[in-house]
């Protein structure tokens, strides 16, 4: 009798830790979707903000183009010119972020950043560990008390 109670609480041990493994298996996997999810949000947002900007510098390249066209038509002095040319350099970022391939690139570059410069990755005093953090915590608990 014993050694069948035995062998049954074996079994059911067994069938616990497995269903505790499949259930932190399957919590990792809801979380990795939703971190994923919230950076696509992100990035969306990112990509959004930089066609606005766009659309907002954009007009204000025209308006101050033609108001330099207008200037240099009247004096005659190219000066009057001079800052269409750092105007369109931005200009012609904001285009590239907003509809090119910028993300794309700067996603290459990272990616490279991470297979050949790793090291520049790393945080200081490396990954936080529970131990560090739990006590990072009680500290922060003994500093609420004695205040």
């Amino acid at each position: 009798m014993g050694i069948l109670l035995g062998k049954t609480m074996d079994e059911n041990l067994k069938k616990q830790q497995e269903f505790m493994l499949k259930t932190s298996v399957i919590q990792m996997e809801r979380q990795i979707q939703m971190q994923n999810q919230m950076r696509e949000r992100m990035m969306a947002m990112q990509i959004a903000r930089a066609r606005d900007i766009f659309v907002w510098f954009g007009s204000f390249y025209t308006l101050a183009s033609l108001g330099m066209i207008a200037g240099f038509s009247k004096q005659r002095k190219p000066t009057v010119l001079i800052p269409a040319l750092p105007l369109t350099f931005l200009l012609a970022y904001q285009y590239d972020m907003a509809y090119g391939n910028k993300m794309e690139r700067m996603r290459g570059e990272a990616d490279r950043i991470m297979d050949t410069e790793g090291i520049m990755l790393s945080l200081p005093h490396g990954l936080p560990t529970y131990s560090s953090i739990e006590a990072a915590r009680l500290d922060q608990c003994d500093k609420e008390s004695l205040s």
